[in-house]
């Protein structure tokens, strides 16, 4: 088999069919079973119209291997996580292309106890195996067995919060027509709130534009939705609902950052001296708020699976990207796109105060740039140039995930994506939204300098 070049850093992602098709779905099935020698492994599928015939193809691979496949249908990202740690399986695949446009599809893989495959643990040999096609031949033909995870999934996800506890809000949900809003209809029985649900209906063909509110221009049905119904707070997901994204009852954009810190404060109340993991893009205010509730943050690099293993090195409570990724120790250091905003609920819940209030303050104390993406013809050197401007002048130089620059009363980070070819620029200030927006302008202005194009429009 030629190479296979839908193998990324963290999973396998492609174009269908050039880059993925049911030859290489059936290849991987086959390459995973030779690295993990499983005898029962979960696979769950997302909405896309490509998702079962690959689904299909995965799952023979698997069965010639003599892997007994745990079919539990369509599903989010998460569904495959707690299906793999809640059943005692031997590991997981999730098929999806989760915010990708339609003509994309692709695979998330974990072994036992949900955790992560990447590039550094299996990726790379699977891919080695799937490509070489010299499989052993298996004993026996493994079996795929439909199984219905639907109710224990969602009696764990209302076990983090406090039925008692929670209001009659109104809350509109924007599943982006992909996988969400299934799991939004099996929770909406046991919950107090009124759900005002938008591109609501899972449909592969994404009617309404692909399901990524990182994107500024697939926010306003949402912001729209907020205000007609006056509601108390809004939510959207990407595809396969493994990041949710929260508005204000005004209908404004929260940034994911802000939402790691109250999400850090609540869990911390329950277990003062934990720890709690963040990346190194934005951190005064995780700090800050980790302190104030007695916990210990610890710096990771960011990316799913490298916050997944310092979770699990630190036995962290929670963990947070402001990438809108939100992980949590009872669901197997795994991320959620369901339990962030039901936490959030029950905060709103409680303290009586609209959503808009509750991150204000922390908004004012740390005004950030949000993420800004751009393409440079070298980033190396980029790098390397702005080393050189900031470096002498810094109190603190960390290296943890590409530079982040401290000085006493703003600081930066600059790193290469570890998915596409660009480098990210994030910049925070104590107390100043105009110095935030004159350092950003400041640091902008260098690396256009270096032929920096923005890549967000």
């Amino acid at each position: 088999m030629r190479p296979i070049t839908s193998f990324k850093a963290y999973d396998l992602r492609g174009r269908i069919p050039d880059e993925l098709n049911e030859d290489i779905a059936y290849a991987v099935g086959r390459g995973y079973a030779q690295f993990l020698n499983p005898q029962r492994v979960v696979v769950g599928r997302d909405i896309r119209l490509s998702s079962a015939a690959l689904t299909d193809a995965l799952c023979r691979g698997l069965n010639d291997s003599g892997v007994d496949v745990v079919d539990i249908g369509i599903c989010g990202t998460e569904g495959v996580y707690f299906a793999t740690f809640h059943g005692a399986y031997d590991g997981g695949i999730m098929v999806t292309a989760s915010h990708n446009p339609a003509d994309y599809n692709g695979m998330k893989f974990v072994r036992e106890q949900s955790k992560p495959i990447s590039g550094d643990t299996g990726l790379k040999e699977i891919r080695a195996f799937a490509e070489k096609q010299d499989f052993p031949k298996a004993v026996r033909v493994g079996a795929r067995i439909p199984t219905h995870i639907d109710a224990a999934y969602v009696q764990h996800l209302l076990s983090y919060i406090q039925l008692d506890k929670l209001k009659p809000l109104k809350i509109v949900v924007n599943a982006g027509n992909g996988g969400a809003g299934l799991v939004v209809d099996q929770l909406e029985p046991h919950l107090p709130f009124e759900f005002v649900k938008i591109h609501h209906q899972p449909d592969g063909t994404f009617p309404n534009g692909i399901p990524n509110p990182m994107l500024v221009e697939n926010r306003a049905s949402t912001v729209a939705a907020i205000r007609a119904a006056k509601a108390d707070f809004g939510i959207a997901w990407d595809g396969d609902f493994d990041r949710c994204f929260f508005f204000d009852e005004t209908g404004a954009f929260i940034e994911g950052y802000y939402i790691v810190g109250l999400l850090a404060s609540v869990l911390l109340r329950s277990e003062p001296g934990a720890r709690v993991v963040h990346d190194p893009r934005l951190t005064w205010n995780t700090l800050d708020i980790v302190a104030q509730g007695g916990g210990k943050a610890v710096l990771s690099k960011s990316g799913h699976a490298f916050i997944k293993q310092v979770m699990r090195d630190v036995d962290g409570v929670y963990g947070g990207e402001m990438s809108a990724h939100h992980y949590f120790r009872n669901f197997a250091y795994c991320d959620s796109g369901m339990i962030p905003w039901l936490l959030v609920a029950q905060i709103l819940s409680e303290a009586g105060k609209p959503l808009s209030t509750l991150v204000a303050s922390r908004m004012r104390a740390f005004p950030v740039s949000g993420e800004l993406n751009y393409r440079v013809p070298d980033a190396k050197a980029a790098m390397a140039a702005v080393e050189t401007r900031y470096a002498p002048q810094a109190l603190r130089i960390d290296r943890t995930d590409g530079l982040s620059f401290e000085y006493p009363d703003w600081r930066f980070n600059l790193r290469g994506s570890n998915t596409e070819p660009l480098i990210r620029l994030n910049v925070e200030a104590r107390g100043s939204q105009p110095l935030m927006q004159a350092k950003t302008a400041e640091v902008l202005a260098l690396l256009g300098q270096l032929g920096a194009v923005s890549a967000d429009h």
